[in-house]
């Protein structure tokens, strides 16, 4: 599964049972199946950006980066938040080029 957003961290103290669901959730979202782990990046990055959730942009991008995901292939994705998002989503998802 996927590291679990820092966010998330919280329900360990306030409500580890629920923090267990979601893991759960999380795990059958990303495992691969039909769509490959890097497709899977992709179009998260790309809801991410969409959805105006900078540290996501930013946490999903390293990760694909890692995976040997090259940055014209994030831009190609940047490109389909924009579609779907508009300018927010082009303004969130250029945060993955931002190093800090």
């Amino acid at each position: 599964m996927a590291d679990l957003p820092p966010i998330l961290k919280l329900l360990e103290k306030k409500d580890p049972e629920f923090l267990e669901i979601v893991k759960k959730v999380m795990s059958s979202a990303t495992s691969e199946g039909v769509l490959d782990a890097k497709t899977k990046t992709l179009i998260s990055l790309a809801l991410d950006a969409a959805g105006g959730h900078i540290d996501g942009v930013k946490a999903i991008s390293e990760k694909a980066r890692k995976m040997g995901i090259s940055d014209k292939e994030i831009a190609e994705t940047i490109r389909l938040a924009f579609l779907v998002g508009g300018f927010p989503g082009l303004i969130t998802g250029l945060n993955a080029f931002i190093e800090e």
